[in-house]
This record gives C-alpha cells, sequence and structure tokens, in this order.
C-alpha cells in the first residue's frame, strides 16, 4: 500500500521522493479533526443568493505567490461570500509557505477555508500545518447551507473519515457542498493520479447521493466534470500554471458554476 501510495502522489504534481517518504500521519491528522487554529469561526453568515471561489493546487513557494493575490479583485468584482482552496495550498508544507498563504488570505476580505493536499504534508510538514491551520477536517455551516472538508492527501479517505462523513450528511442543509484534494475520477485507464482504492470511491458516491450538490478535487492539473446521483464531481485545474477558478452561484431557484482566470 505505502508503495502504491507513493507513485499516485509522485505522478500528480511537481514531487520530491523525501518529502512524501515522510508523509504518512494520516492518523494523527485525523484525531485532530475539528481543531482550528486558522479558521476559528465555524459559522458563516450568507444571504439568500450568494457565491463562493473555489481553486486548487496554488503551489505557492517561499519566493512564488502564483498570482494568488489577485483572489481578491476576483472577489471584489464578483461579491463573493468566501474561497475555498482545494489543496497543495504551498509547494512542500513549509512554516514560511503557509504562512505566506495565510497573509495572502487575509487581503481577500471574506473567509478563506483551506484544504490539504499531498504536497502539503511533504517531509513530515503536517505539524507546521496544525500548528498555524489546525484541523484538515472539519464544517462550516450558515443558515443557508453545509460546508464539509475532507483529508485526501494520502490518497484514501479511510473508513473513520468516511463515517464522519456521512454523520455529518445526516444534520447538514439542503445545499451541502464538499471539498476534498485527491480526484475521484480520471480520463484516462492509464492515469492513475486519483484514490489508492477505487472501492472509496464507490463508497463516498453511495454516501452523496441524493445528499450533496457538489464535490470539488484538484491533484490532477486538469478540469474535469462528472455527474452522479445528483451530484456534480468537478475537478479543477491547477492554479498555479493556469490561474484557474470557479465560481459557484447560488440562488433560491438554481445553482451554478462558472470557470475563469486570473489571466
Amino acid at each position: 500500500m505505502t508503495a502504491l501510495v507513493l507513485i499516485i502522489t509522485a505522478v500528480s504534481c511537481s514531487w520530491n521522493v523525501s518529502g512524501a517518504i515522510a508523509s504518512g500521519d494520516f492518523r494523527h491528522r485525523w484525531a485532530a479533526r475539528d481543531t482550528f487554529v486558522y479558521v476559528t469561526d465555524r459559522t458563516i453568515a450568507l444571504n439568500e443568493s450568494y457565491s463562493f471561489l473555489v481553486l486548487t493546487d496554488a503551489h505557492l513557494t517561499d519566493d512564488d505567490s502564483r498570482g494568488l493575490e489577485k483572489i481578491a479583485q476576483e472577489i471584489a468584482g464578483g461579491g463573493d461570500s468566501f474561497v475555498v482552496i482545494t489543496g497543495d495550498i504551498t509547494d512542500g508544507g513549509k512554516s514560511a509557505e503557509i504562512r505566506k498563504f495565510i497573509k495572502i488570505a487575509e487581503t481577500f476580505g471574506v473567509p478563506c477555508y483551506p484544504v490539504i493536499g499531498n504536497h502539503d504534508i511533504f517531509s513530515g510538514n503536517w505539524s507546521n500545518w496544525k500548528d498555524l491551520i489546525g484541523s484538515t477536517v472539519y464544517r462550516i455551516d450558515s443558515t443557508q447551507a453545509t460546508f464539509l472538508f475532507l483529508d485526501s492527501a494520502n490518497a484514501f479517505f479511510g473508513s473513520n473519515q468516511l463515517e464522519w462523513l456521512e454523520s455529518n450528511l445526516k444534520t447538514a442543509k439542503k445545499n451541502t457542498f464538499v471539498f476534498t484534494h485527491c480526484n475521484l475520477f480520471t480520463d484516462s485507464i492509464v492515469n492513475i493520479q486519483q484514490l489508492t482504492d477505487i472501492r472509496e470511491r464507490a463508497r463516498i458516491m453511495g454516501i452523496l447521493d441524493g445528499k450533496c450538490r457538489a464535490l470539488f478535487m484538484g491533484h490532477v492539473h486538469k478540469q474535469m466534470e462528472n455527474t452522479a446521483g445528483g451530484v456534480r464531481y468537478i475537478t479543477l485545474q491547477d492554479f498555479k500554471t493556469k490561474g484557474t477558478y470557479c465560481r459557484v452561484s447560488v440562488t433560491p431557484q438554481k445553482i451554478s458554476y462558472s470557470f475563469h482566470s486570473i489571466y
């Protein structure tokens, strides 16, 4: 299993061997669920109609912000209520990289909810995420919707986390959105950039069936869209090279998705 995890994380994004080998600490991340440091408010005020942005794979480094600060302009132009980044926010999970993300996110003027990715745990750097951000599995609520954030940084969810998801969906609002890093789908039978155990894909799809509006993912650095059981499964292009983001617009009548770039 360990070798397979390494292969899958290797072919996704830029990669270093020593980083991935030291990243097998999922049980510690699971134990720290619902622990908030950076995200301190577990509720968000939303109007009946609202929009939010989702992007992925920014891969911030010490000296390259990848243009993430431009998201503030997009928010100002679109009146969005919050932002989600679905993993690989940093290139190596270093403390300086996470601090850079937080500093940029503070300029957005709206909450920014982070999802952990495989690059964010390189070289045993989960401790930096824990100290500066907190949990990798958590829930945010409003009177209008529920937002659930999952940890797939090691290319699996695990039974405990999927049970957590199933339990939280029982008390979730009508409009529920889920976010994680590793993609459930690929566009080729020879593409192994997905979960290590595809049986988990069947299980999570069964759990979400009819109970979720959309699941957003990244990791593979390309856009893919699938629909099953009334759920949109959206894998986003990477922000690092494409500057891509998705704007989700919600009204009492409908939910729509549009794709944009900062370039």
